[in-house]
């Protein structure tokens, strides 16, 4: 049996005000869409965090591999170079450094060679057009003035153009609309019919995950991987919440 693309093993984490993960193991395979769902202050987005090695987050015991190599202590950079890739709740606006020139460096960065500036500039306009986002946007600053839906198309345009091993989509759908959530629906779809990278998409909704095919869910309480089903789970969290996980977890 192969080994998996992402494997987590008896993962802790803390911040200074003490242990936010307690625990966790989880296996993510190549090609898979793996969901985390749980109750606010579950941990969701910490674990994507320390999953990319955000420096606020100490890892206390265990180890994160990818693709065969034990990547607990390496930063952030080098992980990313590696095919990690993390979309962020609440993008960051960086002044002074347009979204094409941000995409050309991240690209090179994960590659270690030389870009094709047409080849590229083609794939972007396709990419962009897919999207539904004005062409102007490239030059704009990244982020810089984007409507919340814009950021998070933005996002989606990184993870279509830089095509991860691994990429964790952290609230992606988070204050979007019908309309956008439908649009970045379909970016994470066009990510999935390449079957060569493998998805984990923290949400508390399930809008977004309504076109895409699911292969597991996991549910997190208080830092605690507690429950792991397949895509049926989702509609069974829809209509029952997360009361029985949390009953579960404390033991009731």
């Amino acid at each position: 049996m192969s080994q998996p693309l992402l494997q987590v093993r008896d993962l802790c984490a803390s911040i200074e005000e003490g242990e936010l993960l307690h625990h966790v193991n989880l296996d993510i395979n190549a090609g898979e869409t793996h969901v985390l769902m749980g109750p606010n202050g579950a941990g969701k987005s910490t674990l994507g965090y320390t999953l990319m090695g955000n420096p606020g987050y100490t890892v206390t015991n265990g180890t994160i591999t990818l693709d065969g190599e034990d990547i607990t202590n390496l930063s952030t950079d080098k992980r990313a170079a590696r095919g990690m890739f993390l979309s962020f709740q609440n993008p960051l606006e960086v002044p002074g450094l347009s979204l094409e020139a941000f995409l050309r460096n991240a690209i090179r960065q994960q590659t270690g060679k030389p870009l094709k500036i047409f080849q590229f500039k083609k794939e972007l306009e396709a990419t962009m057009d897919l999207l539904q986002m004005d062409a102007s946007y490239a030059d704009r600053d990244l982020n810089v003035g984007f409507s919340g839906g814009e950021k998070k198309k933005a996002e989606i345009l990184q993870l279509l153009m830089l095509n991860p091993k691994l990429a964790i989509l952290d609230e992606t759908d988070s204050g979007l609309d019908v309309d956008a959530v439908r649009t970045v629906s379909k970016g994470i779809e066009e990510f999935q019919k390449k079957r060569n990278g493998a998805l984990l998409v923290i949400t508390h909704s399930t809008k977004i995950l309504e076109s895409l095919h699911v292969d597991y869910t996991h549910v997190l309480v208080k830092g605690k991987l507690v429950h792991t089903g397949d895509a049926s789970l989702v509609e069974e969290i829809n209509e029952r919440g997360f009361e029985q996980f949390v009953n579960a977890a404390a033991g009731k």
